[in-house]
């Protein structure tokens, strides 16, 4: 029987310098500029892996079973640290009693999302939970983290429907019930969020996948509306570039769209959209930007 490639899972690192997928034949890690592909881990080494989130270019990847031959469970977050010699690469173990539906990590920092609850822990060293959030039912595992050094937002749904939380764990206190702020985004359940590398910007989408915005960090306030299209589509991400100069969203629709934040005057118009800013790539084919 032929072996099953599919990619169950992709992320970038926390600088987008490179991205790592989970695949029903393991792990493999590519470098973005020049792309090329930097390693891989085998489906004897790990199964079939349904997560996998990298810590900037390190040795160390968090790993999540998945996929139809995993080697590991779901309600677990293995460690895994690709310097150790032979065999023993798993060095740390977070394990649940419902799945992990997404991980974040920064260097001091792993963030552990299930469907109703929020899980922070110091890492990689002597690792000790930090924080805990409820949330309303959370069946993606929404969550984002910011890389910034200055700023250290998390950002994950709200317990109303269609709102977002946002908790700066630089100035809450470990151990405490430190209350996360709430933007009421959207009049519908969430179906994607982002928040920019420097901690300034957040962008949601909900369910229905027609709108994007965009909100201040600082002053909680919508700073702009931007339009997918008219048909509901199912948000697959939503990502900021690095210096936040653009947007870009992906979807079950089988494009990609690229919103210019700064120099709007760079977004296409859409027919018989007055008033939204647009530009779109369909990913059957090829176009040079």
């Amino acid at each position: 029987m032929a072996q099953q490639r599919g990619v169950n899972g992709l992320r970038f690192n926390q600088d987008q310098s490179c991205f790592c997928c989970a695949m029903e034949t393991g792990v493999r890690i590519f470098n973005i500029e020049p792309l090329m592909e930097k390693g891989h881990l085998d489906q004897e080494q790990v199964g079939s892996v349904g997560q996998v989130e990298m810590l900037h270019r390190c040795n160390l990847l968090a790993l999540v079973g998945g996929g139809s031959n995993p080697k590991f469970s779901d309600i677990s977050v293995l460690i895994w640290d690709d310097s150790r010699d032979g065999k023993d690469k798993l060095v740390l173990e977070f394990t649940f009693t419902k799945p992990v539906l997404s991980v974040r990590l920064r260097s001091e920092k792993i963030v552990i999302a299930l469907k109703n609850r929020i899980y922070v822990y110091s890492f990689p060293d002597n690792p000790t939970k930090l924080f805990e959030f409820d949330t309303r039912d959370n069946p993606k595992g929404l969550c984002d983290l910011c890389p910034s050094l200055e700023k250290q937002l998390l950002l994950f749904p709200g317990h109303k429907c269609g709102s977002l939380q946002l908790v700066d764990l630089c100035n809450a206190k470990p151990g405490s019930s430190s209350a996360p702020f709430t933007i009421n985004a959207h009049q519908s359940e969430l179906g994607c969020l982002a928040v920019n590398q420097q901690g300034t910007l957040v962008a949601s989408a909900s369910r229905k996948g027609t709108l994007i915005r965009l909100f201040d960090t600082q002053t909680r306030e919508q700073l702009v509306e931007l339009r997918r299209g008219t048909d509901p589509a199912t948000l697959y991400c939503i990502n900021f570039s690095h210096d936040s100069s653009f947007l870009c969203s992906s979807s079950d629709k089988g494009t990609v769209h690229i919103f210019a934040l700064k120099d709007t005057k760079l977004n296409r118009r859409s027919a018989g959209l007055c008033g939204w800013n647009i530009s779109q790539i369909c990913l059957h084919t090829r176009r040079k930007l």
